[in-house]
């Protein structure tokens, strides 16, 4: 069994894959500074749970301060790290650009500083689909350049890409940056559209679908997620030895043990239809307000999941339909509607 350090624990991701975690028997550390960018309440019912299990302890702290991180993860001296923990939200970021700068960059940064100081076995480090900005090639793969972003978010997160491939060059940290697609399942967060047109509908509030729906996302289950985290942690990149033999759909770096991977399902749905699929959990039709594109938004998100697949056999399987009306299930019972 590993000890396995956590940032962001008591975020949708961090939690899910944690709570997996200790259920398999390793022990976890979980960092998180409990922000207010959405209802700290949520996050500390998460952390409660976890908390119920004996392995599970925790530091409560923000990644921007070195010293808190630096002493969790001196105490803890863990063999894997998952660095999960950030500003999310593309819209929030044209608002409050500097916290993405804050947690994402220089968050980073003390986690990459903490990493070459004390090496773990693997560092593990979350990316988004949205670095692929306005990359025209569809479905997006991992050997793709993304240089394009349309959004603060999606740059923090791309900067963070080079920092952890620089760090990985030299000083040998072996890491894997995996690139999520568009999450969603129970426990998620109220920022993300399943949460925001499930409780507006159930309100009867109507909902904002922005550029009149046409637009596309491949959304992936958080169990399918999290089982593709978990495989890949025992997937540790190596520095290659003759960088010519490295497979054509394969983003492992000729320079470094660096490697990203989408997680995704490998299916682009159109935005009209993931609503009607939350009406049918629901029960009840969507007051629907139809806007324009929202600035720093991308049409589509499509993966490629090739990669994720011939390297830990991890395949996305859960039906979108399946999928929305467990977030349904879970929401009912949470929040008693």
């Amino acid at each position: 069994m590993q000890r396995i350090l956590i940032t962001g624990t008591a975020g949708f991701i961090g939690f899910h894959l944690a709570r997996r975690l200790l259920d398999e028997g390793h022990t976890v550390h979980g960092f998180d500074g409990f922000t207010a960018y959405y209802d700290p309440a949520l996050k500390r019912d998460r952390h409660a749970r976890l908390a119920a299990h004996p392995r599970f302890s925790s530091t409560e702290a923000l990644l921007e301060d070195r010293d808190a991180l630096a002493a969790a993860w001196d105490r803890f001296a863990p063999d894997v790290v998952v660095h999960l923990a950030a500003q999310a939200g593309v819209r929030y970021s044209l608002e409050n650009p500097r916290a993405y700068v804050d947690s994402n960059v220089t968050g980073t940064f003390h986690v990459l500083e903490l990493a070459r100081a004390q090496p773990p076995r693997h560092l593990l480090i979350a990316s988004t689909s949205s670095v692929y900005g306005a990359n025209a090639r569809l479905p997006f793969r991992e050997t793709d350049k993304a240089d394009t972003q349309l959004s603060i978010y999606a740059a923090t997160k791309k900067a963070t890409e080079s920092l952890a491939h620089a760090y990985a060059h030299l000083w040998h940290i072996p890491t894997t940056v995996f690139r999520f697609f568009t999450v969603y399942g129970p426990w998620g967060r109220p920022d993300l559209a399943l949460f925001k047109f499930t409780d507006a509908i159930l309100s009867g509030r109507p909902i904002e679908i922005y550029n009149h729906g046409d637009m596309w996302r491949d959304f992936t289950y958080i169990d399918d997620l999290v089982a593709g985290v978990r495989a890949l942690m025992d997937i540790v990149p190596t520095r290659p030895d003759d960088p010519a033999a490295i497979a054509p759909d394969d983003s492992l770096s000729p320079v470094a043990p660096y490697r990203i991977v989408n997680i995704g399902h490998s299916r682009k749905v159109r935005l009209l239809d993931f609503v009607e699929a939350i009406e049918e959990a629901v029960g009840r039709k969507a007051i629907r307000h139809y806007l324009p594109l929202q600035q720093g938004d991308v049409l589509a998100t499509w993966a490629d999941a090739t990669l994720l697949r011939r390297l830990t056999g991890a395949q996305p399987v859960t039906d979108l339909r399946d999928g929305v009306r467990a977030f349904v299930a879970w929401y009912r019972a949470y929040y008693r509607r």
